[in-house]
């Protein structure tokens, strides 16, 4: 597995520490898992502004900072359960928080994040999955919240269309598509991809996997056919393109990249 370096969202939730034992699962014998606790100042009124007296400003300070004591403690909680010794460290870093994540996750292989890892929780502490996807650079994984990291699969669903965020996914997530040995290629729809499938398989054969083509219909539409075919074939991990058209027009449209995320029942590996 070419995974050695893991970087994880952790702000505390039930879908964040879902997040983490997936991570610690993918490190296996060798790789490094950091919790990483991104943080914006949770601040009604700016506590710097000179008219704010002495006072009020500690007691601000004190409320962010138990609020991220109370985040560290549930990570020290179920540390020494993960096993990873000190392959696994937390970090805490300040600054608007889907910036730091995509900033800090230029130096991992891949950003771990929950499914529900807005859940509960500030706004000063809230995650864009599909936005970092946008910035980092980096693969986002997103797990659902009560996934089981331990469950055995061996087979994963590459959504492709032919285009570059797709290519881009598949590049990302060759080390995982090796690991789980036999893959579904899944193409939605009517109209052909700009290369033959075929030499996609081929591709894949040459890394050793276990690769078929599988077409659908895009009827009801491309993410409820998709995340059907998931539901129904269980497979361990979807891997596919964000936003093949324009981050703006995915908002207004409400597009397939954020239906996906939001419904589906299994892991995703999600590239820009």
């Amino acid at each position: 597995m070419s995974i050695h370096n893991i970087l994880v969202a952790f702000n505390g939730t039930d879908s964040a520490i879902s997040a983490l034992k997936y991570a610690v699962s993918l490190a296996g014998e060798k790789a490094h898992v950091t919790a990483l606790l991104a943080h914006s100042t949770h601040e009604v009124v700016n506590s710097r502004s000179a008219w704010v007296p002495d006072a009020a400003r500690k007691i601000i300070e004190q409320a962010n900072a138990e609020i991220f004591d109370t985040i560290e403690t549930r990570f020290a909680e179920i540390e020494g359960s993960l096993n990873l010794g000190d392959r696994l460290q937390f970090q805490r870093v300040p600054g608007r928080v889907d910036t730091v994540l995509s900033e800090c996750a230029r130096n991992y292989d891949m950003l771990v994040v929950g499914q529900d890892i807005s859940e509960g929780v500030d706004e000063h502490l809230t995650i864009h999955p599909d936005r970092i996807a946008l910035l980092s650079g980096r693969p986002v994984l997103i797990v659902p919240k009560g996934h089981d990291a331990k469950a055995t699969h061996s087979h994963a669903v590459l959504a492709w269309d032919g285009g570059r965020s797709a290519a881009r996914a598949l590049s990302d997530s060759l080390g995982l598509l090796e690991d789980q040995g036999r893959v579904t290629v899944l193409t939605i729809g009517d109209e052909p991809t700009p290369r033959p499938v075929s030499q996609l398989l081929d591709h894949l054969d040459r890394h050793s996997i276990d690769a078929t083509h599988h077409a659908i219909e895009s009827i009801p539409g491309i993410a409820r056919a998709l995340l059907a075919y998931c539901r129904e074939h269980d497979p361990c991990l979807l891997v596919m393109g964000a936003y093949e058209h324009s981050k703006f027009r995915e908002d207004f449209l409400g597009g397939v990249t954020a239906r996906v995320l939001r419904d589906v029942p299994i892991p995703v590996l999600l590239s820009h």
